[in-house]
């Protein structure tokens, strides 16, 4: 194929579509799947093509999916869209994530035989559409030629569904919000009445009856998704039943395809720490070009340019379709497309806004894009901020009383409460993005007034002097926290917050979450064994929050919020140490944060020492579109 730089295939076909063609499992089940194949007088043009896939359990055929599919069909591809196994046409028993290997696996491999197919095989998707292509290319099936990987799963054990021995409850919001429009609803009007109920508006009150216990639900009558509720709860170590391919990509590295893959992910979103696992492993271990794209976006949000109550500027969207189409005709159909130049590594790097508030009530946050051979950023300079009595986060320890320390009490049933964050599966009152950190009980599920959330008695505040330059955070975040409990279990919270100057627009400032993350402590020691404290008795706990790119302005500063819930992000910690997700018992804890010279607890920033220096890429004007952003 003769090669055209920097343009795509043109809208050259019209579209037809075959419904419901049932692929086989290798099990018996079938598989329903829509094939979109270019056309000419509403007739199928006879020929050979490149196939892309994306299978989801979103119903195939939702206006978006048909959208996307015509729009490749018209573009000399047949596009396959997929409803998995136990979901809208398709048959069998869903169990979420898990289980998607084999399916994908033999959907690739048919496809890729068909007299239609040219034997190449692309696929695409995003959030759980993108995970199930991770999972079937960990068995490698021939015909896969590329990937493009949006917000999906590296190991969701580590990352997404638990996090550091939390449960992300947004997953159990799910398990209700896929009841809604199951095929067992829709098969029993009673109670897809009732779900409908549910979802959304009426799931406040299901949420404060978290974690879902077996039984206690309308998912009882449901009793798959019920399962997998309570699985993902209860099962709370490193075991087998993390280990499936579906959940732990990571752990088939050697195994998985050799295909030029895409992965693509947001600061924002619940898969960033995912999304550059992924990247880093392939790209360390694959001969095939592996390429990173993180945006400043919430969870699939890509072509809106704001998360939360921040808006980053007309640079920070992309064109979704031309951006997949630039790579598929790349890597399927060998044209020299803007993808051929791409470089490993494109990030957005948050911040350099106006600070002042749009017409739509946004701050301007602003960015730019960036772009880099490697991740993390060889010019990286790792800072050590330590923390003390009177709230700073300096460069040296300041606290030469070796008893200095803070404490606070840590009350289960009074969890501070979610304010945005990186989210997904999102409902009324659980906002993911950026958000000034204070109460409001009409747009956060837990808040009961309109104060910060630092004014609470179990959140402790860090924070740097003002700022003398811009100082720019991009890359891994770690934290050391020298803690002691009163309980045999607790938990431990961190978030990173761009504390902006007061103005006459805001007089109190504004404490903008940048990332945050969660520990639990029986798994301190590891997370295939659960180890309980002995109260009292001061241990070290290391543990990473999700990865960032952002300035802190010149009269900014850099601030930390410690505490022991994120409700209901975060499962809250019962204090007992009894069997999570069946002890109903709770219990408050006395928590207490070291720092001094022995127990020195500190947050370690990837400071970037010379921001000043480093230009936009005016290149990134390209991604997704040949006139630009």
């Amino acid at each position: 194929m003769s090669k055209n730089q920097y343009q795509g295939s043109l809208q050259s076909y019209d579209s037809i579509c075959d419904q419901n063609v049932m692929v086989t499992a290798r099990d018996g089940i079938k598989l329903a799947t829509d094939i979109y194949f270019p056309a000419s007088n509403e007739t199928k043009v006879i020929g050979k093509f490149p196939v892309i896939l994306e299978r989801t359990p979103y119903d195939k055929s939702s206006p978006a999916n048909v959208y996307k599919a015509k729009f490749f069909a018209r573009r000399g591809y047949i596009c396959a869209i997929q409803d998995v196994r136990g979901r809208f046409q398709s048959g069998g028993i869903w169990y979420p994530f898990a289980k998607e290997a084999n399916d994908g696996f033999d959907t690739v491999e048919w496809l890729g035989t068909q007299s239609w197919s040219d034997g190449k095989v692309g696929t695409m998707g995003d959030s759980y559409a993108g995970s199930d292509q991770s999972a079937l290319a960990t068995l490698n099936p021939p015909h896969l030629s590329t990937m493009i990987v949006a917000v999906g799963a590296s190991n969701y054990f580590h990352s997404s569904m638990r996090q550091n021995g939390a449960l992300e409850q947004r997953f159990h919001i799910y398990a209700f919000r896929m009841a809604a429009n199951s095929k067992e609803a829709e098969s029993n009007p009673a109670i897809k009445k009732h779900l409908q109920k549910i979802w959304p508006h009426g799931l406040r009150e299901i949420i404060n009856t978290f974690p879902v216990r077996k039984g206690s639900t309308i998912l009882r009558e449901l009793p798959n998704y019920e399962q997998w509720a309570v699985d993902i709860l209860t099962n709370v170590k490193y075991d087998d039943y993390w280990k499936q391919r579906g959940y732990a990509i990571n752990e088939y590295i050697e195994e998985h395809a050799d295909v030029p893959s895409l992965y693509l992910g947001g600061w924002y979103d619940t898969y960033p720490r995912n999304t550059i696992q992924n990247f880093l492993d392939f790209s360390a271990t694959k001969v095939s070009d592996q390429r990173l794209l993180m945006g400043p976006w919430t969870h699939g949000e890509y072509e809106v340019t704001y998360a939360g109550d921040s808006d980053f500027g007309m640079e920070s969207h992309i064109n979704y379709n031309d951006l997949k189409l630039s790579w598929f005709d790349h890597y399927l159909k060998d044209m020299d497309t803007e993808a051929s130049s791409w470089s490993e590594v494109k990030f957005f790097t948050m911040g350099t806004g106006d600070g002042n508030i749009d017409y739509e009530g946004r701050l301007r946050r602003g960015g730019y894009w960036r772009t880099s051979s490697e991740w993390p950023l060889k010019s990286t300079e790792y800072k050590e901020f330590y923390l003390d009595r009177n709230g700073r986060l300096t460069s040296e320890i300041l606290d030469l009383d070796n008893e200095s320390y803070s404490t606070y009490t840590f009350d289960p049933k009074n969890p501070v409460p979610t304010i945005g964050g990186s989210l997904s599966a999102a409902a009324p009152w659980l906002c993911p993005g950026a958000f000034d950190q204070r109460g409001d009980p009409d747009r956060f599920i837990g808040s009961s007034n309109k104060l910060p959330l630092n004014s609470r008695d179990d959140v402790l505040t860090f924070q740097t002097e003002e700022l003398e330059i811009d100082t720019e955070v991009t890359g891994p975040i770690n934290v050391k926290l020298w803690i002691a409990s009163s309980a045999k279990d607790t938990d431990f919270t961190v978030k990173l917050i761009d504390l902006f100057p007061s103005t006459d627009e805001y007089v109190e400032g504004l404490a903008i979450n940048i990332t945050d993350s969660i520990m639990r402590m029986r798994f301190r020691n590891g997370w295939e064994k659960e180890e309980l404290m002995e109260p009292g008795t001061p241990y070290l706990i290391e543990f990473d929050l999700f990865p960032t790119s952002n300035i802190f302005k010149t009269g900014h500063r850099i601030r930390i919020d410690i505490s022991s819930s994120n409700w209901p992000r975060f499962d809250v910690n019962n204090n007992t140490g009894g069997k999570i997700g069946i002890d109903k018992s709770y219990i408050c804890a006395e928590q207490t944060i070291y720092h001094n010279q022995i127990m020195p607890s500190s947050i370690i920033l990837p400071i970037q020492p010379h921001r000043h220096l480093i230009l936009p890429d005016p290149s990134m004007g390209h991604i997704g579109s040949p006139t630009g952003i």
